[in-house]
């Protein structure tokens, strides 16, 4: 491994030194619980503040829900539709930060059709886009993107010719940002362990800590009993506040503290499938309204992702897939407008995610129906010493995360306000010189790549680090091999799976294939064609022996197998029985009956 690391990088070693600093060091002022955007937000927020800061996630950073989002950066058209005007300007404010200023390296802006049937429609939808287009200017400190214009049916087709003629009379054309959800997650962190936050993925928080206050009418939240997945040992981490930001699992951090009331959460389900760019013949996005969501038809690095459903979910949390009617709902409403229907056949990848949306209170005791709840997020204490956070969606994870530590800072929050606004991410510091300087730098890697990197590996791997590019740069100086495509994967090269082991922790090949490279939905069979090449470098770099990498291969093989069962299924139940089939790689790991190290 490299001898000199930047404070930003998290590895096997930086997770262990983590947890232990949260064991031994001084007590946290702020324990996050939750690694998805919310949770890495409110690390960062804290950090910024002074705060001594530490975070964990039972399951890999961004593992929930985040990494699984319809990958955009919006303000939500949806949302005007139920006259939710603040949350869409609020929105819309941090689409400009986040496209602007704070991460352009990793959210662009994108075009999409609205597509119009009727001629009535045109007044309805064009003063709704209008209105939009107005909010993000009004709220915008930066730049803002071009306004809405009319497209005539001629029109349309010359910008999306894959859009049959009988689907549209006409369009308005707006903009909306795309972003690596993934991959966002993970700068956040990295820029909060920068600022001196301490990170660790797959630990999980088993119990809450808590004493009698005299002060307080009952106990008081002092900290938790976290347990680190790798090892199975558990031990208390004492911090004045928790704070958690477990989207679904909310509720259940609730009740380890024994709150009588709390936030309640409802989990709704969203699939996405994605095609190959070349199968859907278009310059735009689409957005489609159905009866049941919204469908988005978007142009996604080198691929189209097409989503998502919306549907009320109550199996395991950890688990959610996609089931062949979940698949067959959205190949149906996409080839209503498609001029060449899409097939099961042209799908590259699949992925299923949860979204956490705050419980409706349903009237005259029908069942709430998790299409019409809004985004907007809620923050509270429940019980002194644990505030929690849910609902809000992924652009607004700033405004989150400061309300998250101004609750927990209290009266103290004015004197020590958030800065978040204000903090590039990690990779966007010189981010415009770095866009002039495409061609430059094409050279400048080639000269170690060999004549095979063009100017296209070069946009790619900049839209995935942005200015730290130079991260991967040096560790193909340092080995010119790792320059080489991945096999099975020649959009990545095996520099970027050493520089994951070296700057984001991954600990299990999952981790690799889920959120470093996304080969799990982006490449054909779960990206099994290059699994083993990166678990051969995950080996080298994370000191895995030979069982140990064959234990890794297998593990990622099961669940991607049961996951394929599960898109065949005829139903949820079905599904969830069959992607259940296959166990986690952490029990798996360790075994039904590991015995533990001493509390």
């Amino acid at each position: 491994m490299s001898p000199r690391l930047p404070r930003t990088a998290m590895n096997a070693a930086t997770r262990d030194a983590a947890l232990e600093e949260m064991e031994h060091g001084e007590p946290l002022d702020v324990l996050v619980v939750g690694g998805g955007v919310t949770g890495a937000g409110i690390a960062l927020d804290a950090a910024t503040r002074g705060l001594r800061t530490g975070v964990v996630d039972a399951q890999d950073w961004a593992g929930a829900t985040s990494r699984w989002s319809s990958k955009l950066v919006h303000g939500g058209l949806r949302y005007l539709q139920q006259l939710d005007v603040k949350l869409v300007a609020e929105a819309l404010g941090e689409r400009e930060r986040l496209l602007f200023h704070l991460a352009p390296h990793l959210v662009s802006a994108v075009p999409f059709l609205y597509p119009l049937t009727h001629k009535w429609e045109r007044p309805y939808v064009g003063t709704g886009i209008g209105l939009y287009d107005t909010l993000a200017q009004w709220g915008s400190k930066a730049s803002s993107l071009p306004r809405r214009e009319h497209l005539t049916a001629e029109e349309v087709g010359e910008v999306f010719p894959a859009l049959r003629e009988d689907a549209s009379i006409g369009a308005f054309k707006y903009w909306d940002a795309r972003v690596d959800d993934a991959r966002l997650v993970l700068t956040l962190l990295r820029t909060a362990v920068g600022q001196g936050a301490l990170a660790a993925n797959r630990a999980e928080v088993v119990e809450l800590l808590t004493e009698e206050d005299e002060f307080q009418d009952g106990n008081v939240v002092v900290g938790a009993l976290i347990e680190d997945k790798e090892t199975g040992r558990r031990f208390p981490v004492k911090a004045r506040h928790v704070i958690s930001a477990t989207g679904v699992w909310t509720e259940h951090l609730q009740e380890l503290a024994g709150a009588e009331a709390g936030l309640q959460v409802m989990a709704s389900k969203g699939i996405h499938i994605v095609v190959d760019r070349d199968r859907i013949d278009g310059d735009v996005g689409l957005i489609l309204q159905t009866e049941k969501s919204v469908l988005f038809v978007i142009p996604w690095e080198h691929h189209w992702i097409i989503g998502t459903t919306d549907t009320p979910y109550s199996g395991n949390p950890a688990t959610p897939a996609a089931s062949g009617a979940d698949i067959d709902y959205v190949l149906e409403h996409a080839n209503t407008v498609l001029r060449d229907p899409l097939t099961r056949e042209d799908i590259v990848g699949v992925y299923a995610g949860l979204r956490p949306l705050l419980q409706p209170v349903a009237k005259d005791g029908g069942e709430a129906v998790s299409t019409k709840v809004s985004r907007e997020h809620t923050v509270m204490e429940p019980v002194p010493g644990l505030i929690t956070i849910a609902g809000g969606k992924l652009t607004t994870y700033r405004i989150m995360a400061e309300d998250a530590v101004d609750l927990a800072l209290g009266d103290a929050a004015p004197d020590r306000p958030s800065v978040t606004d204000r903090i590039l991410l990690h990779g966007a510091d010189g981010w415009p010189g770095v866009q002039a300087r495409v061609g430059a730098i094409t050279r400048q890697i080639a000269a170690v790549a060999g004549d095979q990197w063009d100017e296209q590996r070069t946009r790619d791997l900049l839209g995935r680090y942005g200015s730290a590019y130079d991260e991967v740069l040096a560790i193909m100086e340092e080995d010119p091999a790792t320059a080489e495509p991945l096999p099975g994967a020649p959009q990545h090269v095996r520099a970027e799976i050493v520089h994951a082991c070296r700057y984001e922790a991954p600990m299990h090949l999952e981790d690799l294939m889920d959120t470093r490279t996304r080969l799990t939905y982006s490449a054909p069979q779960h990206g099994l064609a290059a699994a083993e090449g990166i678990a051969e470098i995950a080996a080298a770099e994370l000191g895995w022996d030979r069982e140990r990498m064959t234990f890794e291969l297998a593990a990622y093989q099961a669940r991607s197998e049961a996951e394929d069962r599960a898109a065949r299924a005829e139903d949820d139940e079905s599904a969830e029985t069959a992607r259940e089939s296959a166990a986690g790689v952490v029990p798996e790991l360790h075994g039904p009956d590991q015995a533990r190290a001493p509390e």
